[in-house]
């Protein structure tokens, strides 16, 4: 899915049949009304880092994205924001409401960034995909992927030395010992392959 650019349309349609059949998220995938748990990802436009061009930029995007998705979400389970991509696990009433936060806060911080950095014009982010969570193997994993994002991708060595997450907290809540057990009873195996793929 994420070498979408370079698909013919022949190809596409293919992909988007198959992700049809298989029930899974197609591209632009519709969004659900009813109250649920979601899993939610965004990426910077082509995989860019442009999230991740200081410290201080990743950590801001991260208070106004918490900030804008809890004024709208019930609860936010787990999250984390990486230099070129960022992941929430939230239990929302209206998933509608939540994607047009998310596109409102894109739009902001694009217009913020592209001014300062002289770059009027350019695209930072692509749209937000959303997967409802099915079942309580399927919250855990995703939880557990979430908070591993940054080891996956060589960033850290453990959840918590990764400032931009809830890993630190749900850590302290838990204890290392509880989640050292949801990690090896609901292990993320090949969850999310492909998803955060840098050449997509």
């Amino acid at each position: 899915m994420y070498n979408w650019r370079q698909m013919t349309d022949e190809m596409r349609h293919e992909v988007v049949s198959l992700r049809k059949r298989s029930e899974l998220p197609w591209h632009g995938p519709p969004h659900f009304r009813e109250k649920s748990l979601f899993h939610i990802s965004a990426a910077c436009y082509e995989h860019r880092p442009i999230i991740g061009t200081s410290p201080q930029r990743i950590f801001e995007f991260g208070l106004n994205l918490l900030a804008d998705i809890r004024k709208n979400a019930e609860m936010v389970l787990a999250w984390c924001v990486l230099p070129n991509h960022y992941h929430l696990l939230v239990v929302t009433s209206s998933l509608s409401i939540i994607t047009k936060a998310i596109g409102q806060l894109h739009g902001r911080t694009s217009r913020s960034w592209n001014n300062d950095e002289g770059q009027r014009g350019r695209k930072c982010f692509h749209r937000c995909n959303d997967r409802k969570i099915r079942s309580d193997r399927h919250r855990w994993a995703t939880l557990n992927y979430i908070h591993h994002n940054p080891v996956h991708y060589g960033y850290v060595r453990q959840w918590q030395d990764w400032p931009f997450s809830s890993a630190r907290r749900y850590l302290e809540q838990v204890g290392r010992e509880e989640a050292q057990r949801c990690w090896t009873d609901y292990p993320i195996l090949d969850y999310g392959k492909g998803w955060d793929d840098p050449d997509m």
